[in-house]
């Protein structure tokens, strides 16, 4: 992960400083938000991101969005990600403002997993990647998931994961690029709608 983030820094011309990016990633809290998650989002990012005529730096700007994204997780929606982008901004302060600004604006838009720059289509479909992975790699993720919210009893636990899944079941789309849609649309609306009946009563 050090070695992405650095390759990616050099790329935009500045001097690598991970700071404490892996020893955020490696938290014990961390079930799933963790250095294997970040890495394949990392991974799917550029997996989608062939499919587009990103400039070299566009890449670059990419891949440290995807490092940063969440490296500050302490299960406080909104807060972690306004955290992440302003920890990217502090590590990134060598570099051109036009490629730390945009770095910071792909963190914040997984807030709402929604923004117009093509970057954050790629990324957040990236993100999204596991809700279309094998049944068992899913049931692993969902797993993971609920032992970061372990703090939730089991009745207000399904209540709010219930909700979550309906809405991205509702979604007309759940991923905005073409090939995250041929890649795992199809797995994902089955890997949710299986979840969401184990939490009916």
């Amino acid at each position: 992960m050090r070695r992405i983030w650095d390759d990616a820094v050099r790329a935009l011309g500045g001097a690598p400083d991970s700071g404490d990016l892996m020893e955020r990633y490696a938290e014990p809290h961390r079930s799933y938000h963790n250095t294997f998650h970040v890495a394949a989002v990392v991974r799917d990012s550029l997996v989608l991101a062939d499919a587009f005529a990103f400039t070299s730096a566009e890449r670059a700007v990419l891949t440290l969005a995807a490092c940063a994204h969440d490296v500050i997780y302490d299960g406080k929606p909104g807060e972690d990600e306004r955290a992440s982008a302003a920890w990217a901004r502090e590590r990134l302060a060598g570099l051109e403002e036009e490629h730390v600004a945009r770095v910071e604006s792909l963190v914040l838009a997984t807030i709402t997993h929604s923004s117009d720059d093509p970057l954050a289509h790629v990324m957040l479909d990236a993100d999204l990647a596991i809700l279309g992975s094998e049944p068992a790699l899913y049931e692993r993720y969902s797993v993971a998931v609920r032992q970061e919210y372990s703090r939730y009893d089991d009745e207000i636990w399904r209540a709010g994961r219930a909700k979550v899944l309906k809405t991205l079941l509702d979604r007309p789309d759940l991923y905005v690029t073409e090939p995250a849609r041929e890649l795992w649309d199809a797995a994902a609306r089955a890997n949710l709608a299986r979840e969401l009946q184990s939490l009916m009563p």
